[in-house]
């Protein structure tokens, strides 16, 4: 079992937005969060890498880029927890021809290689995203928590980066408003109601009838 909640009440501040909360997420497990906008999505995938932060690479929807440092920088400080600060100060300045090719590479596989040496504010939405999403992929972590990870990439950029993130990471929970894209990348989908987890079950068995009684 690597994260577990059991009758959990989940919130911000002194409001509820989840209440007797239920479930587990086993190593290995590819899971979709869904659920109208402020059903709880973002709270409970919070709530998820809170348990375990230091093994989670994390990509929120403020994606907590640097805009003045260029794609490559940002890129790296995804492995900032593994070195001394004065080794970071270091290759932030300069780099080194190693990294910079790893980085290049990653870059490639996301589709954002010409933005290499560009400042992320100079960037577009969806090539920041890709950015975050590289730097998590950077972290050498294996477990990813991305909260609408996707959500402003084209149809086929979408496919692609999640096809890469479930071949990358050995377990994946993410937030998805496209449920085609969570039933196809995803073998477990959760969704959420009024503060409460409405189904649970394998992406397989999802229903028209069971998305109907989320998004109605």
């Amino acid at each position: 079992m690597l994260f577990a909640l059991n009758n959990q009440h989940l919130g911000y501040g002194a409001q509820t937005v989840l209440t007797n909360l239920t479930l587990t997420i086993n190593l290995g497990e590819k899971v979709a969060i869904i659920g109208e906008s402020g059903a709880g999505k973002s709270t409970l995938l919070s709530a998820l890498r809170e348990q375990c932060p230091h093994n989670v690479a994390w990509c929120p929807q403020q994606l907590g880029l640097v805009p003045m440092l260029n794609c490559l920088h940002n890129i790296y400080m995804g492995q900032l927890h593994n070195h001394h600060f004065l080794v970071n100060l270091l290759r932030l300045i300069y780099p080194g021809t190693r990294i910079t090719q790893e980085i290049s590479l990653l870059t490639q596989k996301l589709g954002i290689e010409e933005q290499l040496h560009n400042a992320c504010e100079q960037l577009s939405g969806g090539q920041q995203q890709r950015t975050a999403i590289a730097r998590s992929i950077y972290s050498g972590k294996n477990i990813f928590i991305g909260d609408e990870p996707v959500s402003a990439l084209d149809a086929f950029q979408a496919q692609h980066v999640l096809t890469v993130l479930t071949q990358t990471f050995d377990t994946l929970v993410v937030s998805l408003h496209d449920v085609a894209l969570a039933k196809q990348h995803c073998q477990r989908i959760i969704a959420l109601k009024s503060g409460q987890i409405l189904f649970d079950m394998p992406s397989q068995k999802v229903s028209q009838q069971a998305l109907n009684g989320v998004y109605q």
